[in-house]
């Protein structure tokens, strides 16, 4: 059954000012990455998408120059026309394309360059929100985040945040501008960041993003082997969890949690992302999809309430022990908190 319309409402993210619905919409995936040859989905479909999303109080859409280098970017423009002030946009900066493949800049030239570029691509005067996509280690942090404040200065973005940083990135980045949005990882198989960085940002009021809170579809239930996915999308080319015997064994666990969501009568997806919402009301998980039918579904989870002893069961089940895999190559994983230099 579909949630009513405007079923979630606002409330802050970080302590900056900025409001946001407690659950986002993720857009990478309607410009890149997931590829289903089986299962095509139009442009027309995705902009459906993110009407039906404010429709159900979902104004939070997340972005990045790097979706589709731009596309993802101007798609967005495509559906928001007029209702552009209606949205939380965020977008972000830092991956740039190269001859062998990806790199990362944050350098001040790049950082007013992107933005300008985004700006445009997305029909826009200001981005509400905007991120430091990666951190480039080569370039002081400091160096970036003054750049970036200079953009807030002129209004050209309203509030700041920043990905895949490390605990002490985040401190160093926050004492140059204080940043209203941390983006990581986290699901029931990607805990890393609560150790170090999710404590981090709490002591410092940073809201929490949780991108790929069902792990990047696995906890759907939907994918059951290798056949489920197309050889060029991106889980089977740069994601071990998604490779191999890893895959035949991470199968096991959604299969658990998939008995323990018919108990409770509904998807093994929506349980997953009800895990996400029971962590906090400073956690805003943006699950990506690029269909009407699974974003009700994923706004349904919001008002999932689980127990104590349903969060140890699932806890139990995901057990870092028990997960196969990285969650990216080596090559992807440098560019992340856990690939930070010692």
């Amino acid at each position: 059954m579909a949630p009513a319309a405007n079923s979630l409402s606002e409330r802050a993210i970080g302590s900056q000012g900025l409001k946001s619905s407690p659950q986002g919409l993720g857009a990478m995936g309607m410009s890149m990455a997931y590829i289903n040859n089986a299962d095509p989905v139009s442009e027309e479909q995705s902009i459906a998408t993110i009407h039906r999303a404010l429709e159900l109080g979902v104004s939070h859409i997340d972005s990045s120059d790097f979706y589709g280098w731009g596309a993802n970017e101007e798609l967005l423009k495509k559906a928001l026309g007029t209702n552009r002030k209606d949205y939380l946009i965020a977008s972000k900066f830092a991956m740039v394309k190269t001859k062998d493949g990806m790199s990362v800049r944050g350098d001040k030239q790049h950082v007013r360059e992107a933005c300008e570029a985004s700006l445009k691509r997305l029909g826009t005067s200001y981005i509400d929100l905007y991120y430091q996509h990666r951190v480039d280690r080569n370039v002081p942090i400091e160096e970036t985040w003054t750049a970036m404040k200079e953009l807030v200065k002129e209004g050209k973005v309203k509030y700041l945040g920043i990905s895949e940083a490390s605990a002490e990135e985040v401190r160093r980045a926050h004492a140059v501008h204080p940043i209203t949005a941390c983006q990581l990882e986290w699901s029931l198989w990607t805990r890393s960041a609560e150790k170090d960085l999710i404590p981090t940002c709490r002591e410092l009021g940073i809201g929490i993003v949780a991108y790929s809170p069902l792990g990047r579809g696995f906890l759907t239930g939907t994918i059951k082997s290798l056949k489920d996915l197309h050889e060029t999308d991106t889980r089977v080319s740069r994601m071990p969890r998604f490779q191999g015997d890893n895959l035949e064994k991470n199968i096991v666990l959604v299969e658990a949690v998939t008995a323990l969501a018919d108990k409770r009568g509904c998807t093994p997806g929506q349980l997953a992302l009800a895990w996400v919402h029971a962590q906090g009301d400073d956690v805003f998980p943006i699950p990506g999809t690029k269909r009407v039918k699974y974003l009700e579904e994923n706004v349904a989870a919001f008002h999932i309430k689980l127990s104590k002893q349903e969060l140890a069961q699932l806890e139990a089940v995901f057990a870092e022990d028990k997960i196969h895999g990285g969650r990216y190559d080596p090559n992807m994983m440098k560019h992340t908190f856990e690939g930070t230099p010692s």
